[in-house]
């Protein structure tokens, strides 16, 4: 017989937002140590975050696969060193079989509120279907690149050919013999536009700000690197290689721009790069970036820029004014006829909306974005706010370093079940980041600005959207050893524990939750 639920029961000690590689990473890290206890919750219908909801044409991991991979399961079987998308895809299938969550997940689950119980010390979860889950923690794994950030364009809803976004292609529609209009030319623009441009009539790319484009050191990996893979240390080592090439040419040539001399190297490659690929003096002058390698993030392709040699190739570099029910007008005066839009416009990152992807409600009602609207961006280690008990993020401000997820999936999650072993230990039932330790974390990532590129005068007209509506960059500006060393020896001192009475203690499946 079933016991009657009542507020003083939850359904979980912890819940999971997000079944991408930060929820599976999580939730394989929280079963090794021994919290077994946990929903996962989705409102895709399938696993993978952005490997699941991103098909386009031409998609691929943009760093080495060898660091785009859990330190504790590696592959060997990648085809590529840039793996395709449907090997990602097909990664995060295997992470969830091999380490049995599948009847932990709950797809087709959106969360559309989220609600701190002060009494109870628990999370009350709204979905959009009106339904509620109670638990003691939750963490958000919701990713940056999940949300479809549409552009604001005049006329747009008028415009009567198909309109797809990147991160939402349709398969079903055969875009060969079409004029086809793609707005964007950041990193998913320069995966998409080379697979597209042979097969369509003609193709016009719409571009506000030019990317950095790099050579990608990307083949089919040979047998003897195979070999080398299945070897005892032979995935050490590429792993090695990989992490300091990843380290290389991001979180070093950023964070330290001016001090480690990596970023003019990276201009002069890309440069040399452009010149090589781009026959059309004017058009190179186009695709030329005015701002430093690193305000904004890089492409890496051998054959994006090459696109703009075809013949039915077009690229616009004036400002779209609206777009009409047959195209797209300029500010030149021009009208591009098209009949298919792709919007290559990215991702809500640093937005409302975003971070978190639902309402979220902490202690005292207060709602997180508004904490965040009057404090501006801000997170423990880029995990814990004040005043938000018993909740953590592996994505928040300042949480990511610029190197691979998978290594913040691994450090955040470090960081999270520290607290959550010294909260078990002493029995507590709520944990909460002191407002002395976060903002002594805060005023040390700001007083860490003076070396980053971000700051070099050229990033203001990068439209970058590492840069949040404050005009700051809550990126983690140091290495990755750094980072990885913090999660493991931040003082514990910085969370706060409290404790219910014995009898208020929420109970779940007939013991006390923290007890064990």
């Amino acid at each position: 017989m079933t016991a009657q639920r009542t507020p003083t029961v939850v359904d979980h000690e912890i819940v999971i937002v997000g079944a991408g590689f930060s929820g599976i990473g999580v939730a394989i890290m929280l079963r090794k140590a021994g919290f077994d206890d946990f929903l996962i919750v989705d409102d895709a219908d399938g696993v993978g975050g952005t490997w699941h909801w991103n098909t386009y044409p031409g998609i691929a991991v943009d760093i080495p696969s060898f660091s785009y991979q859990y330190s504790f399961e590696q592959q060997h079987s990648w085809s590529r060193v840039y793996a395709p998308g449907r090997e990602l895809k097909a990664y995060a299938e295997y992470c969830v079989g091999k380490y049995g969550l599948r009847p932990r997940i709950r797809f087709g689950t959106t969360i559309a509120r989220a609600d701190y119980d002060d009494t109870l010390h628990l999370w009350r979860l709204r979905t959009a279907a009106g339904t509620e889950i109670t638990t003691r923690y939750m963490i958000g794994a919701t990713g940056v690149l999940t949300r479809p950030k549409f552009p604001e364009i005049p006329g747009i809803e008028r415009f009567r050919g198909l309109v797809m976004h990147t991160s939402r292609w349709d398969h079903g529609q055969d875009l060969t013999g079409k004029r086809v209009g793609i707005i964007g030319t950041g990193a998913s623009a320069v995966q998409v536009i080379p697979e597209i441009a042979p097969g369509v009539e003609h193709l016009t790319v719409f571009q506000r700000t030019p990317i950095w484009c790099l050579p990608r050191p990307d083949r089919e990996l040979p047998s003897p690197v195979r070999m080398l893979l299945r070897l005892p240390g032979g995935k050490v080592l590429t792993r090695l290689a990989s992490q300091t090439f990843v380290e290389l040419t991001f979180p070093l040539s950023a964070h330290y721009y001016g001090v480690v001399p990596i970023s003019k190297l990276g201009e002069r490659t890309g440069l040399a790069h452009l010149r090589s690929q781009v026959h059309d003096p004017v058009v190179r002058e186009k695709l030329t970036p005015r701002y430093a390698l690193g305000c904004k993030r890089p492409g890496f392709s051998n054959d994006y820029l090459a696109t703009f040699n075809r013949d039915n190739v077009y690229l616009e570099t004036e400002p779209i004014t609206e777009i009409t029910p047959g195209g797209i007008r300029t500010g030149g005066g021009d009208e591009h006829d098209i009949d298919v839009l792709i919007l290559a416009t990215g991702f809500k990152v640093m937005e409302s909306g975003n971070m978190p992807t639902f309402d979220l409600h902490g202690s005292g009602g207060v709602r997180l974005e508004d904490w965040w609207d009057e404090h501006r961006l801000q997170a423990y280690e880029g995990v814990s706010v004040p005043g938000f008990p018993n909740f953590f993020s592996i994505i928040g401000p300042y949480g990511y370093n610029g190197s691979s997820y998978f290594a913040l999936i691994e450090m955040q999650t470090r960081h999270i079940l520290r607290v959550l072993r010294h909260a078990r230990r002493q029995r507590a039932t709520q944990v909460e980041v002191t407002a002395e330790a976060n903002e002594r974390f805060f005023r040390e990532m700001l007083n860490r600005r003076g070396t980053q590129v971000f700051w070099q005068e050229s990033c203001a007209v990068a439209n970058s959207y590492y840069f949040d509506k404050n005009g700051d960059v809550p990126l983690k500006p140091m290495s990755t050893v750094e980072a990885a060393w913090r999660a493991g020896h931040f003082d514990l001192n910085d969370y706060r524990l409290s404790h219910l009475g014995d009898r208020a203690a929420p109970r779940q499946r007939g013991r006390r939750v923290g007890a064990r």
